[in-house]
C-alpha cells in the first residue's frame, strides 16, 4: 500500500527536481513495462525454483530502487531511470510468485476467493496508501516518507523469508 503511493511522490521528487514532462513519462512508462513482460520469465522461474526465492529476494530490489531515487537524486533522470528498472523488475518477481503461491495453498473449491482476496486488500491500498505515505511526508519529509517505505519494503522480504512455506501440488 505505502509502497505504490511512495513512488508516486518519489516521481513528484523527480518533477521537483527539474525533470519535464517527458522524462516523468519515461519514467512512469518503465516499471509497468518491466513488470508486465517480467512476469512472463519470473512465473516461469517460479514453478523452476519455487514463489518464496522471488518474493524474498524481489522486495529488498523493489527497496533498492527507492533507495536509488534518494542517492541519486542529484542526478534526476538516472535516479529515476533506475528507480523504475528496480521497482518493475522486483514487482515482476513478486506477482506471479505470490499469486501462485496462494493458488499452492488454496482448496480448488475456495481458490477464487482467495485470489478475489488477495487482490482486494492489494489494491484497496491505494487510497490509504496515499494517506499513510502523505502525512509522515508532511511532517517528516519526503525523504524520511522514502526511507521508510524502503525499509518496510524489504522488512516484508525478511518476513518472507521466515514465514513462506513452500507447498506446490505434485504436477505429474
Amino acid at each position: 500500500m505505502v509502497v505504490r503511493d511512495t513512488a508516486a511522490h518519489v516521481t513528484l521528487e523527480l518533477a521537483h527536481h527539474g525533470l519535464g514532462l517527458a522524462a516523468v513519462g519515461l519514467i512512469k512508462g518503465i516499471c509497468p513495462i518491466l513488470w508486465g513482460i517480467g512476469q512472463i520469465p519470473t512465473g516461469h522461474l517460479a514453478d523452476r525454483i519455487g514463489r518464496k526465492p522471488l518474493i524474498v529476494y524481489g522486495m529488498p530490489v523493489r527497496a533498492l530502487g527507492f533507495v536509488l531515487a534518494l542517492v541519486l537524486i542529484d542526478r534526476p533522470l538516472l535516479a529515476g531511470i533506475l528507480t523504475a528498472v528496480f521497482l518493475g523488475l522486483g514487482t515482476a518477481m513478486v506477482s506471479p510468485a505470490l499469486i501462485a503461491s496462494i493458488s499452492d495453498h488454496a482448496h480448488p473449491a475456495w481458490r477464487t476467493n482467495a485470489l478475489g482476496t488477495q487482490r482486494f486488500w492489494r489494491d484497496i491500498g491505494y487510497a490509504p496508501g496515499a494517506l499513510v505515505a502523505g502525512v509522515p511526508a508532511d511532517w517528516l519529509g519526503l525523504n524520511a516518507t522514502v526511507i521508510a517505505a524502503a525499509l518496510l519494503t524489504a522488512a516484508s522480504g525478511l518476513l518472507g523469508a521466515r514465514w513462506i512455506t513452500e507447498h506446490r501440488p505434485d504436477t505429474r
